[in-house]
Parts: C-alpha cells; structure tokens; sequence
C-alpha cells in the first residue's frame, strides 16, 4: 500500500463533512447518522487508527461498517473521495463557514441556502442586517441577534474593519481619554479620521506632559484585553474584538503638527513634505522648521498656511489632487450633513423590515427629515418578502393615512424594483406609474460578464419609470465584491437621462464608491445618500454615505437630497 496521503483528523472532518452535504441534499437519515457516528468513533478511539487501517481492519470499530470502511481507505490512499467531491459540487465551499456558529444546524443551513441563497458568514451577517431571517419558518428575532453575535465572535480577528464597527469601539475611548486631567487635546487620527470605509487598525493622538500617567490610565481601561507594546510615545493594544488600537502621546507644542501627519494618508504627507522642501522648510510630526528654527504651529490652519495652502479637510488627504486644488483655492465646499433635507430608499415591515411604516415616519420627523421615499422590496424578491400588486395598494392606502397624520413630512411613494436579466423593471408599466418614484436595482444575477451587466443597468435607467440607481454595483464590504459593470459608463448614462445614481449609505455596502465620485462631478451627474434602512436605526446611516460624499469631494449641488421638498416634487413631476 502506497504511504497514507491523509491522517485521523482529515478523515474525521471528511465524515462530518460528508454528513453535513448528506443532510443538506437531503439523504436519507440513517446514511447521515452513518457518518456523524463513525466521526465520533474516530475522535474518541484509543486504538491506533494506522495500524488498524494498514490490517484492513477499520470494521473493527464500531459505528464503522464496511461501506464507510471502504470510503475511509480510498480517501487515505488517494486523498480523493468521488462521493464527497460530487455531493460537494452542489454547495459552495463557504456554506461550511455557516456550520461555526452557534444556533445553527444543518436543517437551519439547509432554509438559509434555499430560500435566502446565504452561503457564508458575510452573506449571513448582512442577511441577519436587513432583518430577512425573522419572517422564516423555525427563525425569529432572538435567533437572529444569537446568530449575529456567534458571527462577531468567529470573526473577531479577521484584521479588517468596516468604519461603523470601528468607530464604536474607539470613540469611547477618545471620550475617556478627553477626560483624563493629564490630557490637554486629543483627536482620532490615521484612517478612522480620514473616513476611510475599511480600516486595519486605529489611531488616537493625544498631548500631554505626563505621557507615563496617561498610558497608565489607558493601559487600565477596561476595554483594552491585551497589551502589544508600550514605550514612552506610543502603545499600542488590542480591543475586546481584535481590533489593534495606536496610541501616541506627544508635548503640547507638537500636537497640531503631530495630528495631520498621523492622519495621513502616506501619499499625502509626501506631497506635503515635497511642498515644503521646495519653500525652504521641513515638516514633519515633530513640527514646521527652517534650518534650526522651529515654527509655532498651533493649529492644523496653521501649517497650510505656512505651506500657502487653504485648510484640507481631513477626508480629501488621499495624495490626489489635493495639494494643486488648495493652491488655487478651489477647494470644494464639502458636503455637511445638515444640507441633508430627506432621505430615500427604505423598507418596512411590508417587505424585509423590521419596524411598520408609521414607526419609520415617526423616526424620520424625529431626525427633522422633510420628506422620506418609502421604497419596499418588488414582487421579485421573494427573499425580502417583496410586494404584490395588492400589497402595493395596501400600502399605498396607509401612506395616505400617514399622510395627513404626519403634515411636516412629504412621503413620497416608491419602491425598490427589481432590474430583470433582460434589464426590464419587476412590474408592469401601469403598476410603476403609481409610484412617485422607483430606485431600479440588481439582486440577482450577478455573475454576467461586464458588457452584459453594464447594458442590463442602462435599459433599466432608461425605462421612464426609473428614478434612480441602487446600489450600483452590488458590493457587501468585507461580503464580496462588486458586479462586473462599467461605471464610468453609467455614470455618463444616468446623467444624460438626468437619472440618479444612488450613495447606498449603509455602512455594509457604500456603494458607489466614493472613487468614482470625481467622476460623477465631471458628468455633471447627481448622487442621492439613501440610507437603504432596514429599521428605525438605519435611517440614521446617512452620516455614513455623508463621509463618503465627503471623500469623493461632493458639494451640496451635487447631491438630490438636499433638494427642498418642492424642488423633490419638481424633479419628480415631470419624470
């Protein structure tokens, strides 16, 4: 016999394996319990698994017949199992991630992949967001936030970040920090400054006289759960979730100075430095200096002035064109969350959400919103519970109701329909021309080659119905990739239709990039910051898609809702 190519613990996650792909296809019940038995024989043996597999004698075990007995032998001598490789054809290899979390079985595997096509934990994760696992059969609220918790738990360590997830962990402690007497100013720098969407780590700057005190009392915080290193300026920790947080302590005098060059980014302080060279100067996080003689920079202002530069917010410090545009002082005049009049695209209890119409307009009225574009899953999207034709005018009768409750709020009827194959929109035209406006998605079929997706999504911009653009290429941060799509051209589409491309606020997708927002600029193009909530809370993410606007360097002229409700009605009027 030719030497093992596989040993104990390989053939033991082949039987559980084997037992799990037999349980989702659905196999008949004493096969499955075959397998999980003869993993738990292996696992709890005492006899030398070798040997007995050399003598033949894998039956001697019990739980092990001569069936599984022979599959065991084939899988060791080849590394193959035909039976494994074929079952597993029908499931992607990702599904097996879903099998770590707590509260999850196979029966429980088996819903979520039919009915929900979730096949990993990203997937799950962002299922479990949208609230799509309540209105499942054995599911229900408590099971979800079970499942959330067990998916934090397996991914505490995955070293990248989503903003959202880190910004809630480091601003308390900023808040600690700002109440240390030793403290004088203290600021988050790095990435999570620059609102970068995915962060590997965080950077809070501070100054202080007493630096040993300071990291004393950091180091003491409760939050923090191991220590990587600690020196006199920095320390450097991780939290609770993995999350690695930079702490830097510098004098004073040095803090202005110190703070932009931790923000960063590396490509911008590079320019900056060049800048300063050719003016006779040196910057770095020590200071401003000209030969021996240092500067007093008590202000980020302070050192763009020195440079001769307008004041860069820290959201344009990629190493773009940031430099040449505060040269000549035409610098945009950034977005500010306040310019945000309403907000579009979100779902209700009458698809996947999870709070009823009237909670949502209660919650928008709350934010000091002057309208809202209720937009619930189409017919199509049987996995969010989209809306019949007799749903729709269910609806439509409350909003009404809602309507004359709720003065101070324009609701405009929508919904999220569904971008066909072919590029059709998911109702006829006669049900589309009841809405006030209609946000044309993709939700499925994603894998078509770029030529194909780009013209699917332009025939649906050009159907009249169409209002806008959602999430435009699909993405799930740190879930999976975008679609294939060409964007530059879309973006030059929807602004010769006068259409709208979509800033999907949700932390979870920010899609479109804000990369691709310059370009969005060049068009003459808009973007409207929906929230895509799919609760009470969510339509608070709008601050999110606001960083992004920020970073692509959106002005408020660029953006449709921060159009008055009269300008909204307007614009949609003559759609």
């Amino acid at each position: 016999m030719s030497s093992m190519q596989k040993n104990k613990e390989d053939v033991i996650r082949l039987l559980k394996d084997m037992a799990i792909l037999l349980e989702l296809h659905g196999a008949n019940v004493f096969k499955i319990r075959a397998f999980a038995n003869a993993a738990r024989t292996l696992e709890t043996m005492s006899e030398d698994f070798a040997q007995l597999l050399v003598d033949g004698k894998l039956t001697d075990l019990q739980g092990v017949g001569k069936g599984i007995a022979a599959d065991i032998t084939t899988y060791c001598e080849t590394g193959k199992l035909e039976a494994f490789d074929e079952l597993q054809k029908e499931f992607p290899a990702s599904l097996f991630e879903l099998f770590e979390v707590p509260q999850l079985g196979p029966k429980k595997i088996k819903v979520l992949f039919n009915e929900l096509g979730i096949d990993s934990l990203t997937s799950l994760a962002y299922a479990c967001q949208e609230n799509r696992l309540l209105k499942l059969k054995g599911f229900g609220e408590k099971t979800q936030d079970r499942i959330l918790q067990g998916i934090a738990f397996l991914q505490r360590n995955i070293g990248r970040f989503r903003y959202v997830d880190v910004i809630a962990q480091v601003e308390p402690l900023v808040e600690k920090l700002r109440g240390f007497a030793e403290v004088v100013e203290v600021s988050i720098a790095g990435s999570l400054r620059r609102k970068k969407e995915i962060v590997k780590d965080a950077d809070i700057l501070c100054s202080s006289s007493k630096p040993d005190v300071v990291t004393k009392k950091f180091l003491a915080m409760a939050e923090v759960v191991d220590t990587i290193v600690s020196g006199k300026t920095k320390t450097s920790v991780h939290l609770e979730s993995g999350l690695q947080v930079d702490l830097r302590i510098v004098k004073p005098s040095e803090f202005a100075t110190a703070l932009h060059h931790f923000t960063g980014s590396k490509e911008h302080n590079t320019l900056i430095r060049t800048r300063a060279k050719k003016a006779g100067l040196k910057v770095s996080e020590w200071g401003v200096f000209a030969g021996d003689k240092k500067f007093a920079i008590q202000s980020e202002s302070e050192l763009f002035q020195k440079l001769d530069l307008d004041f860069i917010e820290p959201e344009l410090r990629e190493g773009t064109d940031e430099l040449t545009l505060a040269e000549k002082q035409q610098l945009p005049v950034l977005l500010e969350e306040t310019d945000i009049q309403g907000v579009f695209h979100m779902h209700s209890n009458y698809s996947d959400g999870k709070n009823s119409l009237e909670e949502m307009v209660q919650t928008a009225v709350d934010l000091g919103y002057h309208y809202i574009g209720v937009s619930d899953h189409s017919q199509s999207a049987f996995y969010a519970h989209g809306l019949s034709a007799q749903d729709i005018l269910k609806q439509h009768k409350e909003i009404d109701k809602l309507q004359k409750k709720y003065p101070m709020l324009r609701i405009f009827k929508g919904i999220e329909s569904d971008i066909l194959k072919d590029g059709s929109l998911d109702y006829t035209t006669d049900v589309l021309d009841d809405f006030d406006f209609v946000i044309a998605s993709v939700h499925s079929g994603f894998a078509m080659s770029k030529e194909a997706m780009t013209d699917r999504c332009k025939k649906a911009l050009e159907h009249p119905a169409t209002t806008m653009l959602g999430h435009p290429t699909g993405r799930i941060l740190l879930g999976r990739d975008g679609f294939a799509i060409d964007m530059n051209a879309m973006i030059e589409h929807a602004a010769q239709l006068d259409k709208i491309i979509e800033l999907n606020a949700s932390p979870y997708r920010l899609d479109i990039d804000w990369r691709l927002l310059p370009f969005v600029k060049k068009a003459g193009g808009k973007v409207s910051i929906n929230p895509d909530a799919h609760n009470t809370e969510g339509l608070k993410d709008v601050t999110f898609g606001v960083h992004m606007a920020r970073k692509g360097g959106l002005e408020k002229k660029h953006v449709f809702n921060t159009m008055t409700v009269t300008e909204v009605e307007a614009y949609l009027e003559k759609k």
